[in-house]
Formats: C-alpha cells, structure tokens, sequence
C-alpha cells in the first residue's frame, strides 16, 4: 500500500469532484482517482457533465439559437443584418475552448483545496484498498477509511444502429459535427435527442426523431409535455412517436434506417445519425470481485437513503445509483456523503430534484405532475399563466409556453411546479426554494415579484392556483 487516505473517491465528475472538494474543506485527507482523457490526450476533469454532455451541449444550444434569432427574428426588432451565415468549426471550437476552462477550474480547485488526484483507472479491492493504474500501466494501491464510487455513466449502445462516431454517433460524436448534415435522424425523443435535434435543426438540417414510446415526454406534466410537442413541431423536429428501429444500414457518406410504427415498416435514409437513447452506468471493472459491493443486473449499485452501499464505508453516488442522471443530483450527493462522512448529519430531499430540457422554449420541472398526483387520488387545484400574457416576454418576443402551479386542495402547499417557456430553469428553481420549505400557493401570490420579470408569470400562476390572478381571466373563482 502506497499511502492512505481518509477519504478515495473514484471519478471526478460532477458527483466525485465536488464530494473530494468538500471532503476536504472539511479537513479529510482526501485522494481523487480520473481517466478520462480529453481531446489533446491529457486527462479531464469533470466528467461527461464538463467534457461531453451539459456544458458542450449548452454552448451549441446557445451559439444555434443565436443564429436562429439572428436569421429569423431579428426583424421582428427592426434590425436589418444581411445574410447571416454560421461557421460550423469556430461554433464547435468555441464549444471546445470552454469545456477546456472549465475543466482546467476543476483542476485548479482540486489543487487549491488540497486533493491528491490521480491519473488512472481507479478499482475497488476488499477492506476499502483502491487500485489505481495508471495511464503508463503501473499500479498502485491506496487505503482509505472510505471510499466513495462516482464512476458515472455512458451512452447506450442499441444493436439494430451501431455506432461508428463518423455516420452513425452517439452524443458525444453529435457535438462534434464539422458542417450541416442535410437529413439528419435521431433515435430518441429524450432530453439528449431533443436538445442535439434542436441544436442541427436551427441551422438547417431536416431533423427526424424516432421515438419508441407512444408518448412524448411521459415524465413531464402532460400538459406541458402536449404544448412542448406541439412548439417543437412547428420549429421543424419531425417527431415519429411509435417508431421503433429495427436496423440500419451505412452506404458511403449516408445510413438507411428500418424502423416501424402504426403504419407498418418504414425506411428512411439520412446523412448522420444520432443514438440518444439513454445512458447507463459505468461499473465494469469497478470492483473487485471480493469487493462485497452489491448490483443490480443492469450495472447499478444498491444504495440507501444516503448513499451508504452495502459494505461499511463505501458509499456510490451520482448516474451509478437510483434515481435520474443528473448532474446537480451527483453534485448534492458528493456534498452529502463527504458532511456524513465528517460526522455531520446531511441528507438530500430527493422529491425536489429539478428538471430541465433546454431546448427553446425550455422545457423544466420540479416535485409532482397532474397526473401522477391524480393517479394518487390527491385532491387538487392547479393555476396556469401563459408567457404570451406576459409583459416581459412580448418585449423580448419570446411568448411561446406556460407556467403551471399545482397545489394540494386542502392545505394549498404547493405540490409541483412547471414551466415550458422562457427562463424555465430560472422558473422552476424559485419554485422548488419555495417547496423546500412548504410554501403554499398563497404565500407565492403574496410575494412581491418584481416588474417587468418573467417571474411574475409564476406569481400569477400561483394566483390562479386559488382563482386569484390578476392578469389573465381566472377560469373558477374560490
């Protein structure tokens, strides 16, 4: 054994590089394992969430969107630009530059907060020991009174459409694209495909989503859930509900697709194809096989209510455990495990995890939806607020979506909030600040928002919840 830590966290995403942090701002002497290389050969930081999932793809989100305005809506404003053009290799360069300062800020806060990080694959052996292997092929192996696994997750591979990151790419070859396809396909109508359709689709490409379930968006509120498929429609996503692929098949620079729906067999042929069907754990060779850590069949770790895995002192946080892969969900459990682990009594509300699609209007979410509060037999009344009432949202033309507020009947506390629409993650975060301390509807609706805010329309919707709002006409009184 080579040196011992009080704390060894395997993975430096979003999970583990902020458990290590705060491990040890906490005074634990802690160590953090990473092998993920970027793409100048040397190793990253910040897991898929930095290198190749949310911040890339918010960056192309955002340069695309600029484009759209600047080729569609800027005349809504008077402002005349002539041909507008998009130069594909500086918007992905631009994307690259910023996945590399920000990974250089979590290295750099590793070092100022005292974390030993090693380069190398890092592998759970019995009594807490870790093994590292390094990027040359030694080893190494660490003791530590505990261990914290933070491994992450990857794309799933589907067998009818392999891929080849050149014709047929998963998301991660989807942030990479050099120019325009003309036709470009998408298999899955989930958070990944709908943002690298958006992505591909404001800059000319015909965009075809291919979606297995007969139902859009199932985890969203159904009513935001019909008006988000309703927007995206209309911005030019070719959205095939139903579609199951069968086989695929590339011939030179293209790729045919089989898939089938209420129709029967269909065949389409595209010029790139994206793979965003879900993502799984990375657990294969993780743990030893004297480890004693349990799985599931499908690669996930059994934890508790508070990370704890099955051996004492180990603990599994982030997309290798129950519950959705997010990246602020990995980040709130590191910060969890790392206080326990210090003596310190944290624990995480996991019914107020937010969630946000960030496809324009953005599409966001927290607590519980209608019809999942209906299914429950809750009695309740729900407010709603279109952005095209808002004052605000005129002014700045973007009036497309709705703010929903839904209140338990007897007690008015405030059971979900959704929003499709401008600053919907802004929206919905208010909202859960809110929940976490048990505001009911009318406590919102007294808030003072300030004006003009697209928050005033979840100051409203919170009015309407009790037949209160004041700027639109309210569909019952109470």
């Amino acid at each position: 054994m080579s040196q011992k830590f009080d704390v060894v966290v395997i993975g430096a995403g979003p999970g583990g590089y902020v458990a290590a942090i705060r491990a040890a701002q906490l005074g634990l002497k802690t160590a953090c394992i990473e092998k993920y290389q970027g793409k100048e050969g040397k190793t990253a930081l910040g897991g898929t969430c930095l290198n190749v999932g949310c911040i890339p793809s918010k960056a192309l989100l955002d340069s695309s969107y600029k484009f759209h305005e600047a080729h569609e809506s800027f005349k809504v404003h008077g402002i005349s630009t002539g041909e507008v053009a998009m130069d594909v290799p500086a918007m992905v360069a631009r994307k690259d530059q910023i996945v590399k300062n920000l990974t250089g800020g979590v290295a750099g806060l590793m070092k100022a907060n005292g974390v030993t990080v090693f380069e190398g694959h890092g592998k759970l052996l019995s009594g807490k020991q870790v093994e590292v292997t390094g990027l040359d092929g030694n080893t190494q192996v660490l003791g530590a009174d505990h261990v914290i696994l933070a491994s992450g997750s990857k794309p799933v591979d589907i067998p009818p459409a392999p891929v080849d990151q050149n014709i047929i790419v998963d998301s991660t070859g989807a942030l990479d694209f050099q120019t325009v396809p003309a036709k470009l396909g998408v298999i899955g109508a989930g958070v990944i495909g709908l943002e690298l359709g958006s992505v591909w689709a404001r800059l000319g490409a015909e965009v075809t989503v291919l979606e297995a379930m007969d139902k859009f968006l199932p985890a969203a509120d159904e009513q935001i859930s019909k008006e988000a498929f309703k927007i995206l429609s209309k911005q030019g996503l070719k959205i095939l509900l139903g579609a199951r692929v069968t086989g695929s098949e590339v011939k030179g620079d293209q790729v045919t697709v089989n898939f089938t729906n209420a129709e029967g067999e269909q065949q389409q042929t595209f010029d790139k194809l994206i793979v965003a069907v879900g993502r799984r754990p990375v657990t294969t060779d993780l743990l030893a096989a004297d480890a004693g850590v349990d799985m599931d069949e499908r690669g996930f770790i059994f934890v508790d209510d508070y990370c704890a895995t099955s051996v004492p002192g180990v603990y599994a946080i982030g997309d290798v455990v129950r519950g959705a892969m997010l990246a602020h969900k990995a980040s709130e459990e590191g910060v969890m495990v790392a206080e326990r682990i210090a003596g310190h009594k944290s624990q995480m509300n996991y019914d107020l995890v937010p969630s946000v699609i960030y496809t324009h209007p953005e599409i966001a979410w927290v607590g519980k939806t209608e019809q999942a509060l209906k299914g429950e037999g809750v009695e309740i009344n729900v407010g709603t607020f279109p952005f095209a009432a808002s004052g605000r949202a005129m002014a700045a033309n973007d009036t497309a979506g709705l703010v929903k507020v839904i209140a338990d009947a007897k007690t008015d506390r405030v059971l979900g909030v959704h929003v499709m629409g401008p600053a919907a993650a802004e929206l919905v975060q208010q909202g859960a600040i809110g929940m976490e301390f048990g505001t009911s509807a009318e406590d919102l609706g007294m808030m003072v928002f300030s004006h003009p805010t697209m928050s005033e329309a979840l100051h409203e919707a919170a009015l309407a919840v009790n037949g209160h709002a004041i700027h639109i006409a309210n569909r019952k009184k109470r």
